[in-house]
Formats: structure tokens, C-alpha cells, sequence
């Protein structure tokens, strides 16, 4: 009996013995301190091309058949709060801290999480350190250029303009033909009427609709036409007033301008389709111009002008219309076209210097995509093995990405 009481003390030792071993060699394993070499790895620096509000943490060490995890922590500078910013479980990596302040500097931790969910004391990795805001984006240094270069063409251009030098701008049969319908709205006596789209001051095809009504309401006064406007919306309406009014002015006719003329009608899109036809039923002007953002009420006024048998120019940038106002009107102004028309009937220096700049770069854009696609066909034929034809293909790429 004694002997089996002895023994049992014996397996009871063992056990507590075995046990606080393996507690001890699991304590010593979860807090040993981070050796001083792995923390060499992990880099800590500002993110340049920033607004001084990033920093970016990483390690490209492998850190091959080590089964661990890492948590990374940061605090600033004399405070004692610490903020995980990620657990990480693959190597290597990269992190950008977002959302800080160039006024404070920011202290990095990291410590080590092993598979049985211990985690070691933190460990700093930097000095302090503050992100710096920059000047200006360096890889937007092509951009900088371009703009600096389009703006001295364009002063160039327009003083050449002031100077007497005639641009050449291709003919838009629309706009050519202008000074033709409003001379047959005059000689038949009747009005023309004039329709700047179904959209608001926000759209830019409504801006270049009422950058035409200028020069067009010059003309008409010229004339002395009767001019009538609908509008759809109110704010367009009060712009489209003053616009004719001015150009009344500047016509020597401010007599004959009329506040009526000008007009709102509803915000209801099929409704003011419904309005506008009905006013070409009743005054039967000689000339429409349908010039602006139209929606499905294009085909609409577009055919009920084409009954009374006016002399009908559309133009709008929007492509879904377009069929129905070149199917139903005499000229229509397509695209760009409608954006270029004020340039081309008002022969405003700065207007036509800002267009014809507009062109050259489209043609250097085009030169360039050119040349592009050319030394690519030309790489791909001779394995890309031409020194000289990698470098030109690398500042292309850069031009395009910048």
C-alpha cells in the first residue's frame, strides 16, 4: 500500500514538473524581445506627391518559414495612446497611413503574434517622424508643361488675331447659311425664333447655345427682325435676356428690343416641346434654330418647324438626337461644331486664338498616338530588341500616364 502511495506521488511530481516546463518554454517563446535585426527590415517614410498626409510602413524581407504574425501599431509623438493599424500575415508588405497631420509626428510598433495567440512586447521601428507636404505632384511635371505651353499658344494666337492675321477655320454650312434665313424672315415678314435646349446653365451645350444667341440677336436687330425665345428654364431665360439685350445695344438698336420676346414657358419637358410647337403653328416664323441639349422632344419640335416650312437650323452634342435633327432640319451643327459657332460668327480674337489652340493640340495628340502605336507595331516585329525604340515607347508611356 505504501508502495503505490509513493508511486502515485511520484506521477503527480512528474506531471507538475513536465507541465511548468513546457509553461515556461511557451512564456519564454511568446515574450522574447524582437531581435534587433528583423526590425532593420521594416522601413518607415513620408509618401511623396502628397498633400503631407501619408506615411507608408514596409518590410521587403521574406521572412521565409517563419509561422508568425504581425501586428502594426502607431502613436504620436508624447502620447501613450497606441492605434493598430493592421494585423499582417504575409511578407512582404506595404501599408499607407492615411489621414494624418504635417504639424505632429507619428512613432511606428510592431510586435509579433505566434500561433497560439501570444503577442510580444512592441517594438519601436522609427524615429519620428512627420509627413511633408509637397508643392506640386513631380510625376504631373509633363501636365505643368503642357499647360504652360498651351497657354503661351494661345496668347500667341489671339495677339496674332488683334494683329490682323486671318486664321483659317473650316466652314460650317450652318452657320454660313445664318445671314440667308434671317434675311428671309425679314423679306417674307416674319419672326425668328430661336430655341437654346431643354437644359440648365449647369450644361455646357446650353453655355455655347447662348454664346451663339450673341451674335445671332446682333444680326436679327441688324435686320430689325422680330426675335422670339422660349425658355424652360427660368435662370437661362433671365441670362438669354440680358444676352440680347446687350446685343441690341451693340447694333445701335436698344429701341428695338423687347422684354416680351424672351420668355418662359414650363419646366415640363413635353410640355414645353408642346408649347414650342404651338407658337410655330400660331406666328409661323421663317427661320428656327433649335440650338442646345435636347432630349426625346427633339423629333417633336423638329417636326412641327419642318410642316410650317421654315428654314430650320439644329445643333446640339448630343449624339441620340442627332439623327432625328439631320432627318428633319436643313443644317444641323454636330458636336464640337456647336462649341466652335461663336468663335466662328463673332471673329472674337480671343475666342478664335483659344480654338484654333484647341486644334494644334488635337493635332499633336493625334501625331503623338501615331507615332505611339508605330513603334509598338515596329517593336513587335523585331522582338523589342532596338535600345532606342524602348526608350521612346518608356517617355510615351510616361507622357500618358502623367
Amino acid at each position: 500500500m505504501k508502495s503505490k502511495i509513493l508511486f502515485f506521488i511520484f506521477i503527480l511530481l512528474s506531471f507538475f514538473f513536465i507541465f511548468s516546463q513546457n509553461l515556461t518554454q511557451t512564456d519564454q517563446k511568446l515574450f522574447t524581445p524582437v531581435d534587433s535585426t528583423v526590425l532593420k527590415n521594416f522601413i518607415v517614410r513620408d509618401v511623396g506627391n502628397d498633400d503631407g498626409t501619408r506615411i507608408e510602413v514596409f518590410c521587403n524581407f521574406p521572412f521565409d518559414g517563419k509561422n508568425f504574425t504581425l501586428k502594426l501599431y502607431r502613436k504620436e509623438s508624447g502620447d501613450s495612446n497606441f492605434k493598430m493599424l493592421k494585423t499582417i500575415k504575409s511578407f512582404p508588405f506595404k501599408i499607407v497611413d492615411e489621414g494624418l497631420f504635417s504639424d505632429k509626428k507619428y512613432e511606428y510598433y510592431i510586435s509579433f503574434v505566434d500561433s497560439m495567440g501570444g503577442e510580444s512586447e512592441k517594438c519601436i521601428i522609427n524615429q519620428p517622424i512627420s509627413p511633408k507636404p509637397d508643392l506640386f505632384k513631380t510625376d504631373k511635371t509633363i501636365l505643368l508643361l503642357m499647360i504652360i505651353i498651351y497657354t503661351v499658344v494661345i496668347i500667341l494666337l489671339v495677339e496674332s488675331v488683334r494683329k490682323g492675321k486671318e486664321l483659317f477655320v473650316r466652314k460650317i454650312s450652318g452657320l454660313d447659311t445664318l445671314d440667308e434665313a434671317v434675311g428671309r424672315a425679314t423679306e417674307m415678314g416674319r419672326p425668328v425664333l430661336y430655341v437654346p435646349g431643354s437644359s440648365t446653365m449647369s450644361d455646357i451645350a446650353t453655355i455655347a447655345s447662348l454664346n451663339i444667341l450673341g451674335p445671332v440677336a446682333k444680326k436679327i436687330a441688324e435686320y430689325e427682325t422680330k426675335l422670339i425665345v422660349p425658355n424652360r428654364d427660368p435662370i437661362v431665360m433671365t441670362v438669354a435676356k440680358e444676352v440680347v439685350k446687350e446685343s441690341y445695344s451693340e447694333a445701335g438698336r436698344p429701341d428695338a428690343y423687347n422684354d416680351n420676346d424672351i420668355f418662359f414657358l414650363t419646366d415640363s419637358q413635353f410640355g414645353y416641346a408642346a408649347a414650342v410647337s404651338g407658337i410655330m403653328t400660331r406666328e409661323k416664323p421663317a427661320t428656327n434654330l433649335l440650338l442646345g441639349m435636347f432630349w426625346a422632344e427633339s423629333l417633336i419640335m423638329a417636326e412641327a418647324g419642318n410642316t410650317t416650312g421654315a428654314i430650320q437650323i439644329a445643333g446640339t452634342d448630343a449624339v441620340t438626337q442627332l439623327p432625328f435633327f439631320i432627318t428633319s432640319c436643313d443644317y444641323t451643327i454636330i458636336g464640337e461644331e456647336l462649341y466652335a459657332a461663336s468663335a466662328y460668327l463673332s471673329r472674337e480674337p480671343l475666342l478664335l486664338g483659344t480654338l484654333k489652340a484647341q486644334d494644334y493640340f488635337k493635332g499633336l495628340i493625334i501625331i503623338i498616338l501615331t507615332l505611339y502605336f508605330l513603334i509598338l507595331i515596329i517593336s513587335l516585329i523585331t522582338g523589342g530588341n532596338i535600345t532606342i525604340l524602348k526608350n521612346i515607347m518608356e517617355f510615351l508611356r510616361f507622357i500618358f500616364k502623367s
